[in-house]
């Protein structure tokens, strides 16, 4: 509890630095997360989103306390995970990128020897293994091995079995990656349920209809620093319009079509002109308006699409779009 009667912050991260040492003796180190604030509360869905490079795993990595952070302060359930790491961890679960189940064991055999890992009684895991065996929807592949399972159920026992231990934080590294859009929304609704269920959630993820669908808060990182944080309508608000419209036009014509679009944007139609290799994107408050202006401008686009702005239009302003290795 904080002085003024507020719940303290289940994680807060103030200065948090993580630079690994150079590889040739003599060099300088990386710098992974270069100073960054951000807290978590209670029975949040907390996300991370950000290219490759830009930090999201060294950070996870020092929320899962596996590897400790070079400067800052970190206090995670109240404790230092510099000289409490076992103590969080015990009360910690985790989703790692890549399932890392035992193939030899059935589905409820992973359950068990995860559960007996933590020192739990026989008779306790057994029975926390029944209902997780219910919560991911595998009651009927309990006793089958692994081989039998689909990406989305390992997907969903790798989320059960971080569960046993019956964690107060649950960290999800890319969770749906790899899984087809209808099993994508089996998990979301799994995940969606423990937030309910007051377990506080921290996850990275590319898709930026996951971050908005899960997320209460995310933070879009870029070269170890935060560009911004907010809500997932926050952050639209901030960085895009309400609308964009989305233009093609014949080879031929796409760039003279780019350069008489940005005239139009600059007569306030729009706010601004993006121009991409295989189309233009024209961000306004208004695309059907500004579909009309343009038709009415004898431009012919080839396709026209207006859609509602997103957090990929907010990640690709704060991070860009080049590749990042």
């Amino acid at each position: 509890m904080t002085r003024d009667g507020t719940a303290a912050p289940l994680i807060q991260a103030r200065g948090l630095r993580k630079t690994y040492p150079a590889k040739v003796r003599g060099g300088e180190g990386f710098q992974a997360v270069a100073g960054i604030d951000f807290h978590v509360d209670r029975g949040e869905a907390f996300g991370f989103l950000g290219p490759n490079g830009a930090g999201k795993s060294s950070t996870m990595r020092m929320l899962g306390c596996v590897s400790p952070p070079t400067g800052g302060d970190l206090r995670i359930l109240g404790m230092d995970p510099r000289r409490d790491g076992r103590r969080i961890r015990a009360r910690l679960g985790v989703v790692p990128q890549d399932d890392v189940l035992d193939p030899d064991l059935s589905v409820r055999e992973n359950l068990l020897m995860y559960g007996i890992y933590f020192g739990l009684p026989r008779r306790v895991v057994r029975e926390r293994a029944g209902r997780l065996l219910d919560f991911a929807q595998l009651e009927d592949k309990a006793e089958e091995k692994l081989g039998s399972l689909s990406g989305g159920m390992r997907r969903r026992l790798t989320i059960a079995r971080s569960l046993i231990n019956e964690p107060d934080i649950l960290l999800l590294d890319e969770p749906t990656t790899g899984l087809d859009p209808q099993a994508r929304h089996v998990l979301w609704d799994r995940l969606f349920r423990l937030k309910q269920q007051g377990v506080t959630l921290l996850l990275t993820t590319h898709y930026m209809d996951e971050a908005e669908q899960l997320c209460d808060r995310l933070v879009v990182m870029d070269k170890g620093l935060i560009a911004d944080e907010g809500s997932p309508q926050e952050l639209i608000q901030r960085h895009s319009t309400r609308e964009v419209l989305e233009l093609r036009f014949p080879i031929e014509e796409h760039e003279q079509a780019a350069g008489k679009l940005s005239a139009l944007v600059r007569a306030d139609v729009g706010e601004r002109v993006e121009v991409l290799p295989d189309r233009v994107l024209v961000y306004t408050p208004d695309g059907e308006a500004t579909l009309a202006v343009v038709t009415a401008a004898q431009m012919v686009p080839v396709t026209a699409l207006v859609r509602r702005s997103t957090l990929e239009d907010v990640f690709l302003r704060l991070a860009g779009r080049s590749l990042t290795d």
